[in-house]
C-alpha cells in the first residue's frame, strides 16, 4: 500500500479537492492545482476526461466535454502532472473510467503514474469483483486502486474494506456527483462498520459544497472530498478562476480542521 496516504494526506483531517484536467486549459489546470495546494488541500484528484462519465452530474460532465473539445488526451494529462511535479510534491490521485486506462494500456499507464509520483486511481465503473485485473498491475508500480463504498453496499462493506488500498472513498448519497442541500445518509454506521475491519482512512465525497457540510463529514470520517463545487467555480470564472478556487479551498480546509 502506498504510504503517502497515511503519512501525508491523513496525518490530520484531510481536505481532498477534485478538478478536471484541461478545463479550461492545461496551463490553467496546473495553476489551479498549485493554488489549491497553497490553500491547504491535502490531496488533489485530477479527473482524466471521458466522453461518458456515468458517475458524474452535469457540472463535471460539462467540464469533461469542454476539456475533450479542447483536445485533452491521457498523454496531455500526464504532461499536466509533469508540469505540476516541476514545482510541487502535493499528493495526486487520478479519477477516471476504465476505458481510458484500458485503451492506454495498463502497464504503460501505471508505469507513467509511478514516474510522476501519482499515488492512486479511482475508477467508478470498475466493479469490486473485477478490479483485481487493474490492481494487480497497479500494485507493481506502487499505485493504489481506491475503493468506493456506496450507501447501499451494507452487505459488501466489510468485504470491500478489508482489501481497500490507500483510502476508502465513501459516497455520501445515491446518485451522481453534484452539490446537495443536505446529506441524510447514515454515514456514521457505515464508517463504524469499516473501522471494524480496517484502519484504512475513510473520506466522504459526493454532494459536499459548504464549509459546514465539510466539517460534518470530516467529523465522522477522516476527511471530506469536494469536486463539483470547485469545477463550478472554474466553469464560472474560466482562466481567471485561481483566486476564487484558492479562497474556496482555504475556507473548506479551515472548516475540516475544526472537525
Amino acid at each position: 500500500m502506498n504510504r503517502v496516504f497515511k503519512e501525508k494526506v491523513f496525518s490530520e483531517k484531510a481536505f481532498i479537492a477534485f478538478l478536471t484536467a484541461g478545463d479550461p486549459t492545461p496551463q490553467a489546470t496546473v495553476e489551479f492545482v498549485l493554488e489549491m495546494e497553497r490553500a491547504g488541500a491535502d490531496l488533489i484528484e485530477i479527473g482524466i476526461p471521458f466522453s461518458d462519465p456515468m458517475a458524474e452530474g452535469p457540472v463535471i460532465q460539462e467540464a469533461d466535454l469542454r476539456a475533450l473539445s479542447g483536445g485533452m488526451t491521457t498523454d496531455k494529462v500526464f504532461s499536466i502532472v509533469e508540469e505540476i511535479r516541476r514545482v510541487s510534491r502535493i499528493p495526486l490521485v487520478f479519477m477516471t473510467y476504465l476505458n481510458p486506462v484500458f485503451y492506454y494500456g495498463y502497464e504503460p499507464f501505471f508505469a507513467r503514474c509511478k514516474e510522476l509520483d501519482v499515488s492512486g486511481i479511482i475508477i467508478p465503473d470498475a466493479p469490486y469483483e473485477e478490479h483485481f485485473e487493474i490492481s494487480d498491475v497497479a500494485e507493481k508500480y506502487d499505485v493504489d486502486v481506491i475503493s468506493m463504498l456506496a450507501p447501499t453496499s451494507e452487505n459488501r462493506i466489510k468485504m470491500i474494506a478489508e482489501k481497500a488500498q490507500g483510502f476508502i472513498y465513501l459516497v455520501s448519497s445515491m446518485g451522481v456527483t453534484g452539490v446537495r442541500g443536505e446529506i441524510t445518509t447514515d454515514l456514521r454506521s457505515i464508517v463504524a462498520a469499516v473501522r471494524e475491519v480496517t484502519d484504512t482512512p475513510v473520506a466522504v465525497g459526493f454532494g459536499i459544497s459548504t464549509p459546514q457540510q465539510a466539517q460534518d463529514m470530516a467529523s465522522l470520517s477522516d476527511g471530506a472530498i469536494v469536486g463539483s463545487a470547485i469545477v463550478k467555480l472554474i466553469a464560472q470564472y474560466g482562466q481567471q478562476a485561481a483566486p476564487y478556487v484558492y479562497e474556496y479551498v482555504k475556507g473548506m480546509k479551515d472548516a475540516v480542521r475544526k472537525a
